[in-house]
Parts: structure tokens; C-alpha cells; sequence
């Protein structure tokens, strides 16, 4: 007789990533013949850009194969310099930054390096599923402060300040926002840099703005904190490429995490990333202008099959659509819409508590499957509608 398998107590308690068990659910219906439109993923449909693949080609056939610096390549780093330079007005010194194996690896060294058991980072709710998570391994806590439809799902400075103790030590701010789509204003990033805390700002999103303009937390202290990576604006997920930016005191301690945990980043992807933000301009801006296409047109239909959307979002690629008077359980109306109108959406409590009530949509997919999964949500409201008046 075997005894029970000790698991950690850090991993039993660490929940699961929603959007990943409405997508596995989807790929066993497809395996049983089902077509299944994917509006709940995160990932943008299109095509690596050909510089960025020539760039990762050619790497490889010049010997590019071996570990390179644990901060990264310097080539890398100098070129996020003058991305942040030219976009932001931010100059940087490439001893700030270092580059990682996608920006989930940034999280992790960066709160590696922040955070002692005990210590509080402050999030909004709703906010992307996995930062708490991030927060809870490392044993310290996440605390959380509400942001409402009606504001934009802006955070509200004073809200935040409400939540500041001696133990917080960073607020985490995420502009475009998943799974909003909505922006900071720049007043409210200002007053929040003024709080005191350090400001991790997740800009993963930058560059994917359709009305207004993505601010950098870097041009209001310097006490903030980037992630930021390739994978949303180049078409990258599967390079894992991100970086982190952070002041220098930090960047000792990160390197040493990331020399222990993960050594360096790929370096033929490495010299892929310095082709993106050097020549692939004009292919981030064909992609951002069709992604504005399709976000005008899921807004539009959403509203008309009666889903609230109060302040229309203006950036990354997801609609956060009030869906309270279908059904208040998001995670049954998600898997309900899955089963029955055979479309992909996320959860809303998937993002927090204040995320109940509400389905997350992707516009990373192609026009043609948008506008059928539109139909498809539409039938089925329709059909929801007919049996409970004859019930």
C-alpha cells in the first residue's frame, strides 16, 4: 500500500487558468468532429511577420546556439532602449533590463526579487488570472481593489491609497488591460506613480491601441516596473520572448534568479526580437489597423444581441461584456455558450470576484470566424429566449 503523494501546499492551493480549461474542453469536441470557434484565447491569429522569421533563420545557420549573457543580448537590450526612447521619450540603460524566456519567467524574477513572505502587492479586480498567482507561490499576498464598468475599469487612485499598508510594496497596473481592453488615463498613472509603492506596470499590450494612446509608468517615476514581450504585438507566443525593466538595484538579485532558474533566453530568439522592433513596423501596423476592424465590429454586434458594454474598449484584443441578465454564473454561461452555440469565450470570474457576471471575447481570430461566432451566440441567445417563454 502506497502512502498519499506529499503534494506542496503552494501547489494544491494554486487555482487553475479558466481560459485553459475552456479551451481543452473545446479541443475534445473538436476531436469528436465539432467545429469550434475560439473567441476565449488570448493569442493573435496571424502570421509571425517574415522579417522576424528570416531574422530567427538566419541566427540559427550562423551559430547562434549557445547560452548568451544571463541579462540577454546586448544587440536586444539596446534596441528595447531606443523602442522605449522613440516611443516613450524614457531613456534607459540596457543595464536595466533583462530579457526572458517570455514575460511570465519577468514576473516571477522580478517578484523573486520584491517580495518577502508577508509583503502585499495591490492588484484591480478584474485583472489578468495569473498575477495572483505569481504573488501567493512567492507566500506573499495579493490584495485587490474593485474597478467598475462605468469608470472604464479604471483603478481610482483614492481606492488605492485605502489599501496602502507598510507591507505593500508594489501596485500592479496593466494598460491596455486584459481582459478589459481599456487604457489608463494619463492623470490617473501619474497620481498613481505619486502613491509611493513601486509600480509594476504589465505593458504586454503597447502598441495595440486603437483610440488614445498607452502610456509607460517609466515616464512618471522612477520607481516603476515593466514587463513587457513579443509574444501579442509581433505575433510571437511561441518564441517566449519578454523582458523586464526595473531599477538598478534590483537587477543583481533578478540576474542571479534568472542565472539559477533559467540561465538565459534562447538566443536565436533573441536575434528575432531585435528584428521585430527594428524592421517589423510595417507589419504590426497591418495587424493592428485589421485588429481595429474587428474590434468595431464584435462591439457592435455584442451591444445589438444586448451585451452592456458602457465604455467601449481601446486596446489589446478583448471585448469584457456584461452578460449578468443571461446568466450571473459566468463559468456556466461560458461552458453552456461551449456546448451549445459550439463558441469559445472566457469566464469573467476568471479574473476576480468583481469579474462575475461578465464573458471575456477575443477578436485575435479572423473576420470570417468572428462574424459566425457572432451568429452563433446570437441563435443561441434566441434559443434561450424561446424556451423560457414556453416555460
Amino acid at each position: 500500500m502506497h502512502d498519499e503523494p506529499m503534494i506542496s501546499k503552494r501547489a494544491q492551493e494554486m487555482t487553475s487558468f479558466i481560459v485553459m480549461d475552456v479551451l481543452e474542453k473545446a479541443h475534445e469536441m473538436e476531436r469528436s468532429g465539432i467545429d469550434v470557434i475560439h473567441l476565449e484565447v488570448g493569442e493573435p491569429d496571424f502570421d509571425t511577420p517574415p522579417c522576424i522569421k528570416e531574422a530567427a533563420q538566419k541566427a540559427l545557420k550562423n551559430g547562434y546556439t549557445h547560452y548568451t549573457h544571463s541579462l540577454g543580448m546586448i544587440e536586444l537590450r539596446e534596441a528595447i532602449c531606443e523602442h522605449y526612447q522613440k516611443t516613450y521619450a524614457v531613456l534607459l540603460d540596457p543595464e536595466q533590463i533583462i530579457i526572458t524566456s517570455g514575460t511570465s519567467p519577468a514576473m516571477l524574477i522580478l517578484f523573486s526579487a520584491l517580495l518577502d513572505e508577508g509583503d502585499e502587492v495591490i492588484l484591480s479586480d478584474p485583472h489578468y488570472s495569473c498575477y495572483a498567482n505569481f504573488i501567493k507561490f512567492l507566500q506573499a499576498k495579493p490584495v485587490t481593489v474593485p474597478v467598475y464598468e462605468k469608470d472604464g475599469f479604471q483603478y481610482r487612485p483614492e481606492s488605492i491609497k485605502e489599501k496602502i499598508t507598510g507591507r505593500t510594496k508594489g501596485i500592479l497596473i496593466n494598460s491596455p488591460s486584459n481582459p478589459t481592453g481599456n487604457l489608463l488615463s494619463e492623470e490617473r498613472m501619474k497620481q498613481i506613480a505619486g502613491l509611493g509603492p513601486y509600480v509594476i506596470s504589465d505593458e504586454i499590450y503597447h502598441g495595440l491601441v486603437y483610440e488614445g494612446k498607452a502610456h509607460s509608468i517609466l515616464e512618471y517615476t522612477d520607481r516603476g516596473m515593466v514587463f513587457n514581450g513579443f509574444s501579442k504585438l509581433y505575433a510571437m507566443t511561441g518564441f517566449r520572448l519578454g523582458y523586464v525593466i526595473a531599477p538598478r538595484p534590483f537587477i543583481r538579485p533578478m540576474q542571479k534568479v534568472q542565472q539559477n532558474f533559467f540561465i538565459s533566453a534562447n538566443a536565436v530568439v533573441q536575434m528575432a526580437g531585435v528584428a521585430a522592433l527594428k524592421y517589423a513596423g510595417p507589419d504590426v501596423e497591418k495587424m493592428r489597423n485589421t485588429y481595429n476592424q474587428r474590434r468595431k465590429y464584435m462591439i457592435s454586434r455584442l451591444k445589438k444581441m444586448g451585451f452592456g458594454i458602457t465604455v467601449e474598449p481601446t486596446g489589446a484584443f478583448y471585448v469584457f461584456a456584461n452578460a449578468r441578465h443571461i446568466n450571473p454564473d459566468s463559468y456556466r454561461l461560458a461552458f453552456d455558450i461551449l456546448e451549445n452555440a459550439h463558441v469559445g469565450v472566457t469566464p469573467g470570474i476568471d479574473f476576480g470576484k468583481n469579474g462575475e457576471g461578465y464573458l471575456r471575447f477575443s477578436y485575435a481570430n479572423s473576420m470570417k470566424n468572428i462574424e459566425a461566432g457572432m451568429d452563433r451566440i446570437e441563435a443561441y441567445l434566441k434559443s434561450r429566449e424561446g424556451s423560457q417563454a414556453v416555460g
